[in-house]
C-alpha cells in the first residue's frame, strides 16, 4: 500500500528525519547504512534521497513494488550491521517482537532502531515492547500513528529477553504435529476452517498437473496429494516467502512421489504453466483491514487462464464475497458444492473447447 493510498504509518516513520530530531546516517564510509524491515513503497521514500538505504520485504507484492521503484532489496539472512534500522512492525505480536529483536541485533554500535505503528494497531504496546529490550525510547505522534526510536545502542538493554524474543516466531509443530508453522503467516496456529471445508470436498479423481494458488504453509496442497493419488505434479504459488518456506517443509514427504515446484509469486500478476486442476482459498485482504474482493476475482481470472481445456478449479471463499459473476464470465460450468459455516465451496470447469470466456 502506497502512502498516498492511506499508508499513514509509512509517512509518520520518516517524520523524525524530515522535521528533526533525528539525522540520517552519513553513507560516505559504506554504501549500506540503513535497513528498512518490512519495507513498503510510497512517496516518503521518494520525497528526498535516503543514501545507503536497503529494504527487506518477504511479501512479494510489496517487494515487487519496491523493486519497480528502484529501491534495493536485501535477503533476510543478510546480517550486516548498520547505523539505522527502520521497522514497520506486523500486527501479530510474537512476530513483531522477533522483528524488534532482530532490528536491535542489526544495529551497529551507536545505531538506532526507529519504528512506527498506527494507534489502533498496537502502537502503545509496540513502543513498550521495544523499550523492554532496547531501553528508553522517544516518540512522536501524528497521522493517528506513533513513531518511536531508541537511544544510540550498544546491544540490547535486556539481552536475555532479546534472545527469547528472537525465537518468538520460530517455526513449530501445529495440529498435533501434522504441520510446521510460525506466527505471522495466515492461520498460523490452526487449520483454517475454510480450507478444511474445501479439502473435505475435493474429489479423488483430480489428476495430472495441479496448482495451489495462495498456498500458505501448505495445508491444502498436502490434503490434495493425500486425497488425489492421480496428481503427478504440483506447483505451489505463495506471496509470503515465510509461508512458502514452511510449505517446502510440510510437502517434503511427497517429494518422492510428486514433482513439486514452489513459487514466491504474486498470483494477481498472472502465472506461467498449464494445469489440469487448481485449488484455491484466495486472500481477500491485502496489507490493510478492509475486504478486497478484487484480489479473489483476479485469482479466479488467473486460474481460468492457467487451466487447460476441461481443467477444474476448486475454490473456497466466504459466502458474502461476490465471486459468482467472475466465475460465470471465465468458466463454462460453475456449481456450488457446499455451503457451511459462512463459507462456500465451488467447482468451476473450463470449456473442453478451450474457449475460456463467454
Amino acid at each position: 500500500m502506497r502512502a498516498e493510498d492511506g499508508d499513514d504509518a509509512l509517512e509518520t516513520l520518516f517524520l523524525p528525519f524530515i522535521d528533526g530530531p533525528l539525522a540520517w546516517p552519513a553513507s560516505d564510509a559504506a554504501p549500506f547504512t540503513a535497513l528498512f524491515l518490512r519495507a513498503r513503497d510510497g512517496w516518503p521514500l521518494h520525497q528526498r534521497a535516503w543514501p545507503g538505504l536497503r529494504c527487506e520485504q518477504s511479501f512479494r507484492p510489496a517487494a515487487d513494488a519496491l523493486e519497480r521503484s528502484g529501491l534495493p532489496l536485501v535477503d533476510e539472512d543478510d546480517d550486516t550491521r548498520v547505523p539505522l534500522v527502520l521497522v514497520l512492525p506486523p500486527r501479530q505480536r510474537d512476530e513483531a517482537r522477533a522483528l524488534f529483536a532482530r532490528a536491535v541485533a542489526r544495529c551497529a554500535p551507536g545505531g538506532r532502531v526507529v519504528a512506527c505503528l498506527p494507534n489502533n494497531e498496537g502502537a502503545k504496546s509496540g513502543e513498550a515492547d521495544l523499550a523492554r529490550i532496547a531501553g528508553p525510547v522517544a516518540r512522536l505522534s501524528k497521522n493517528k500513528c506513533r513513531v518511536f526510536w531508541t537511544a544510540p545502542l550498544d546491544g540490547p538493554a535486556d539481552a536475555a529477553l532479546a534472545a527469547e524474543w528472537a525465537q518468538a516466531d520460530a517455526p513449530r509443530p501445529i495440529a498435533d504435529g501434522r504441520f510446521t508453522s510460525r506466527p505471522g503467516v495466515f492461520a498460523w496456529d490452526r487449520i483454517d476452517a475454510a480450507s478444511r471445508l474445501l479439502a473435505e470436498h475435493l474429489p479423488r479423481d483430480l489428476a495430472g498437473h495441479a496448482a495451489d494458488l495462495g498456498a500458505g504453509y501448505g495445508y491444502l496442497s498436502t490434503e490434495l496429494l493425500a486425497r488425489c493419488p492421480g496428481i503427478g505434479a504440483l506447483d505451489l504459488y505463495e506471496a509470503e516467502r515465510r509461508a512458502l518456506d514452511l510449505a517446502r517443509l510440510n510437502l517434503a514427504p511427497f517429494a518422492d512421489r510428486v514433482a513439486l515446484a514452489f513459487h514466491w509469486h504474486d498470483v494477481t500478476r498472472g502465472i506461467d504453466g498449464r494445469f489440469d486442476a487448481i485449488v484455491c482459498n484466495p486472500p481477500f485482504h491485502a496489507q490493510g483491514r478492509g475486504d478486497r474482493p478484487d484480489i479473489g476475482r483476479r485469482f479466479i481470472a488467473v486460474a481460468a487462464q492457467a487451466l487447460k481445456p476441461g481443467g477444474r478449479l476448486w475454490l473456497v471463499a466466504n459466502r458474502h464475497l461476490p465471486y459468482e459473476a467472475e466465475l460465470d464470465l471465465h468458466f463454462d460450468r460453475v456449481r456450488t458444492v457446499a455451503q457451511e459455516g459462512g463459507f462456500k465451496v465451488v467447482e468451476a470447469v473450463r470449456s473442453p473447447s478451450g474457449n475460456n470466456q463467454k
